[in-house]
């Protein structure tokens, strides 16, 4: 079972050394890592170009964002399964994509989702928020449940047969995709109890509760493009439900 996993970046020096090596020293065997740079002036390129001989696809061009970079990605992928890893975040330990794998194998899902550890950006030691995924049940979105976007890993057909991000979305374009897999399609999910990234907060992949909250006319249209409608607490839901990752520091609570 070939594994993709796809790095967007602009103007990621400072971190993208991390989350290559994270990718580069995963001890599963069939990966194929793939790097879109979106032209980047600060020397991220030429980062990039020194661990070049062990990518599968190094692209770096002007593109319309982040998720556009994402889908570019997405469409050369060859593997069985996708993975999404930006370059503010790194696996925690080297055995992260054998436990994906390894998941998908034992349940056949069509996806994989875990918990994401969210830290210091100058100090990856002083963890700020846990996100616990939880495990997902039948109409959960409609009670703002979501799964970190980065811990989630779907099979290519998935994204072939109910497509890639609408870049008609800026923040929410992540939230819709899981929502068009999970909540109108029902794809089958599996939830891998373990943090699966850490993520430098203030970077590209994530975002402030505050703007979560500005975000919520996004996560509206999210639900009506796809012809689905929320109860009238959804989308308030799902920002506050963010409140208890910022008092849970780990899988323990502490």
């Amino acid at each position: 079972m070939k594994v993709s996993l796809i790095t967007v970046v602009y103007n990621g020096a400072a971190t993208i050394r991390s989350t290559i090596e994270s990718i580069l020293n995963q001890s599963y065997p069939d990966i194929e890592y793939i790097v879109i740079d979106g032209q980047s002036t600060d020397g991220t390129v030429d980062i990039i170009r020194s661990y070049e001989h062990r990518l599968a696809r190094f692209v770096s061009e002007p593109d319309k964002g982040l998720y556009d970079a994402m889908n570019k990605g997405i469409r050369m992928a060859t593997g069985d399964i996708i993975g999404l890893l930006n370059a503010d975040d790194f696996y925690p330990h080297n055995d992260i994509i054998a436990h994906v794998a390894e998941r998908f194998r034992q349940t056949g899902s069509d996806a994989v989702y875990g918990d994401m550890l969210y830290v210091n950006r100058d100090n990856i030691q002083q963890v700020k928020r846990y996100w616990n995924s939880g495990p997902y049940r039948d109409g959960a979105f409609l009670w703002g449940w979501m799964p970190g976007h980065m811990a989630f890993f779907a099979r290519k057909r998935i994204y072939d047969q109910y497509g890639l991000f609408n870049l008609q979305l800026r923040s929410a374009a992540d939230y819709e995709l899981m929502l068009r897999f999970i909540h109108k399609h029902r794809i089958s999910v599996s939830y891998l109890h373990e943090v699966l990234v850490v993520m430098r907060e203030g970077g590209m992949s994530n975002s402030s509760l505050k703007n979560r909250l500005k975000a919520n006319r996004e996560d509206q249209l999210a639900w009506e493009l796809n012809g689905l409608k929320p109860y009238i607490f959804t989308l308030w839901l799902k920002p506050l439900r963010k409140i208890g990752q910022f008092i849970s520091k780990g899988p323990s609570g502490s």
